[in-house]
């Protein structure tokens, strides 16, 4: 039993329907809307006005919050936080890769790509959170930094103008396009070599190491930090990366994001698959190669599961024909934890 199968209002989830839409922001409405109701509880979850701490002045601060008493005794700005504004730093790491861009082509598959369907999550997510008056940010990564927006209490708008630079990036995907030659590659049986320096694992592919290291040097303030993305790489280059996001007491979390043409492999006709990042084809068999294949994608998912448990991320595979309740109740759960040991 999934969560979105027995939580009333989760039907406006279907990422199916919400791709119909195409206002982000509307979408995002929509989503946070019927799942709070579906939970019956407050869209204000996280509202306070319990006082919580002074912090020093930064310009484009809000002048009304100054402690004019404050400055009176110290002739020096300080500004009033109170308990909900300083719950969560939220910063989500999305991958913009073309990988991302895949869309199922067969029956079985997804009617939405990859990356539509992480801009659709993480717009909710960013709603979500800033209804909470938590600091929202975005990061979008290729092989670099594409777009950082860093979290901020007046940054909402600013990360749904970059997903929807982003959304409509991924919305279209060249003819006869296959999953990407990750799948190929692993289906052959031809795994990257994992003695191989990191930058020869994924050559002309997603790299998680660069961006991840410079992302750490920006997120300075203690913060969820979700990273979504297909990972199509080594799982110990994954976590090698997201260890440089570790410090400072970040809370981790991995969306595992894949079509189910990727998980089940459904094809039947013989024909050339293409690596949507490199522009490689592959002559193939599906009906050969289908249980190689599903047993290799198994294996990967149990280690990046495996890793994750070990260095205490959260992790969770989805599924892009699925409604998305289950990506908002694994980030409703990692912000309940990081709320209570803040």
């Amino acid at each position: 039993m999934t969560p979105h199968a027995i939580v009333p209002g989760t039907e406006f989830l279907d990422p199916a329907i919400l791709s119909r839409i195409g206002n982000l922001e509307f979408v995002a409405k929509v989503v946070v809307e019927g799942f709070i109701s579906g939970l019956h509880r407050s869209p204000h979850l996280g509202s306070s006005t319990d006082f919580a701490e002074h912090r020093p002045y930064m310009p484009g601060d809000d002048i009304r919050r100054i402690d004019w008493r404050l400055f009176a005794r110290t002739d020096r700005f300080y500004v009033k936080e109170f308990e909900a504004e300083t719950n969560t730093n939220f910063l989500v790491i999305l991958d913009v890769s073309p990988s991302m861009r895949y869309k199922g082509t067969s029956e079985t598959g997804s009617r939405v790509s990859k990356l539509e369907y992480a801009c659709f999550l993480t717009a909710a997510l960013a709603y979500f959170s800033s209804g909470q008056r938590d600091r929202v940010g975005l990061a979008t990564f290729d092989k670099d930094i594409v777009d950082y927006i860093p979290p901020s209490a007046r940054h909402l708008q600013q990360v749904l103008y970059a997903l929807d630079r982003a959304y409509r990036a991924g919305a279209t995907r060249g003819p006869g396009e296959q999953p990407p030659a990750e799948v190929t590659r692993e289906a052959s049986g031809r795994t990257p070599d994992p003695d191989a320096p990191l930058d020869q694992q994924a050559t002309g592919r997603t790299m998680l190491l660069e961006p991840l290291r410079k992302l750490s040097d920006a997120v300075r303030r203690r913060s969820i930090v979700l990273l979504i993305s297909d990972l199509y790489q080594d799982p110990r280059v994954v976590f090698d990366a997201v260890d440089h996001l570790r410090g400072r007491g970040n809370d981790l979390i991995c969306f595992h994001v894949l079509d189910r043409d990727e998980i089940e492999f459904p094809f039947t006709e013989a024909g050339s698959f293409i690596d949507v990042e490199t522009g490689a084809r592959m002559p193939l068999v599906p009906s050969y190669l289908r249980t190689q294949y599903k047993a290799l994608v198994q294996e990967h998912t149990e280690q990046l599961q495996r890793l994750a448990r070990e260095r205490k991320v959260d992790y969770a595979r989805f599924d892009t024909s699925q409604p998305i309740a289950g990506a908002l109740f694994a980030y409703l759960g990692a912000r309940e934890r990081f709320t209570r040991v803040r």
